[in-house]
């Protein structure tokens, strides 16, 4: 998928060219709504599909760069392992998942020479990446709060009341 100007466009479906709906699921979190999925069976599948995405990203000329990235784009693999036990006959399933993610470069408009839609599609590049900056800082405050808690059994005993 692409995210280009905060909507999100699925880069694996042509005839899919609107904005796709982020959507939160009780149990698994964030998905985009009818986001493509498709069946692999090898790595050139994989990597097929990814240059397929790839080349339909948004790009454009800038001052900095001829062919500049105006999006970030996420391509998401999902493996399930399926065993099945032929004594018991129970099947089982295992699943994970790995978000390759590519983020647009910030943007300086001096450096660029950004004008109209280019000024505009780097003003959000710098939005979503200041945005994720501060998501960043504040997982990272979590885990350093969550390891001089534990550091201190004294401390971590109270954590139930917080």
């Amino acid at each position: 998928m692409e995210i280009y100007c905060e909507r999100v466009r699925d880069l694996l479906n042509p005839k899919n060219k609107g904005n796709l709906r982020v959507r939160e699921h009780p149990l698994m979190g964030p998905y985009v709504e009818d986001l493509s999925k498709l069946a692999v069976t090898s790595y050139n599948d994989i990597q097929d599909l990814m240059e397929s995405g790839n080349k339909a990203r948004t790009v454009a000329a800038t001052n900095m760069n001829e062919t500049s990235s105006r999006s970030h784009a996420v391509f998401n693999i999902i493996f399930t392992q399926k065993k099945h036990d032929m004594d018991s006959e129970n099947t089982s399933e295992k699943v994970s998942k790995i978000s390759l993610v590519d983020l647009a470069g910030s943007e300086r408009a001096d450096s660029t020479g950004a004008k109209g839609t280019r000024l505009k599609e780097g003003a959000n590049i710098n939005k979503s990446l200041t945005t994720l900056g501060k998501v960043i800082s504040a997982l990272a405050e979590v885990v350093r709060v969550y390891f001089s808690v534990h550091n201190s059994s004294s401390v971590w005993s109270l954590k139930q009341f917080w």
